[in-house]
């Protein structure tokens, strides 16, 4: 289901969660031990199913009954890797969208390995990262701590969009602003609170965000913005509940679960 190649907005994002909660796509997450529950719940609130399969020995058959595919390297050793694209290519066997969270990519030569095995292996529709994760990416210069982006060289909606024609697949970068590029199109989504930033697996959950719009948008770039502003509405909504960062985690799904129409006419979306 895609409305069209404009600009998406509060009327695209609201009858694309609706599509969500009405098919219930399968979200086949291989991801980060870390925060797996907190993504899984996430899903749920938004109104998707996770399963978070990682075996080489049934990924295959997950991924091809899936609505997407999340591959976040988040917790990695090698023999996750060989899962990854297991179930990377049996998506592309039956055109199941794939998304890949490169987290940490830059800041060790596994990770950085991995991301470029798959992303030679797989053909994934959407790369979910911070600013310093895919300037690594695209050849840019980009400062990691851990796996925490802390800065990059050059203006990162170029760098996007530079990075989605090399690669052919659309790309988003999440930040206090949130930037989708594909080959043609740059958007910004302004939506979003710093809490967001304060608790462990706000980035792991956009991704999955992305993952669950995608499954019921074939235009990729316009799904993964709607995705964030949805995401980033939720946020602010939580946000004004909360007290800090602990409150703001558990008002964060529930402001998910009420996501609706009404609420998402505070999408900020916009074309650069």
């Amino acid at each position: 289901m895609c409305l069209n190649r404009s600009v998406p907005g509060a009327a695209s994002t609201a009858e694309h969660l609706s599509a969500i909660r009405e098919a219930r796509p399968l979200i086949h997450n291989i991801t980060n031990f870390v925060v797996m529950n907190e993504t899984a719940n996430a899903i749920l609130a938004l109104g998707a199913l996770p399963v978070m399969a990682h075996a080489p020995e049934e990924v295959e058959e997950f991924a091809r009954m899936a609505g997407a595919v999340v591959l976040n390297i988040g917790t990695l050793w090698p023999d996750l890797v060989d899962s990854m694209v297991l179930a990377g290519r049996a998506a592309n066997e039956v055109g199941v969208p794939v998304v890949l969270d490169p987290v940490g990519a830059g800041a060790t030569a596994l990770r950085n390995d991995a991301t470029r095995r798959i992303l030679g292996e797989v053909d994934v529709a959407l790369v979910r990262g911070n600013a310093a994760e895919v300037a690594f990416l695209a050849g840019e210069s980009a400062e990691i701590r851990g796996v925490e982006s802390m800065g990059i060289g050059g203006e990162i909606a170029a760098v996007a969009q530079a990075f989605a024609r090399q690669q052919g697949c659309a790309v988003a970068v999440t930040g206090a602003v949130d930037y989708v590029a594909d080959a043609e199109r740059i958007f910004t989504v302004a939506n979003g609170h710093p809490l967001m930033g304060r608790i462990t697996g706000s980035g792991c959950m956009s991704s999955t965000m992305c993952a669950s719009f995608l499954a019921v948008a074939s235009d990729h770039a316009a799904a993964a913005a709607e995705a964030l502003a949805a995401f980033g509405v939720a946020g602010e909504v939580a946000a004004a509940r909360s007290e800090g960062p602990g409150s703001f985690h558990a008002a964060l799904y529930d402001a998910l679960d009420a996501l609706d129409a009404v609420a998402l006419t505070g999408v900020r979306i916009e074309a650069v």
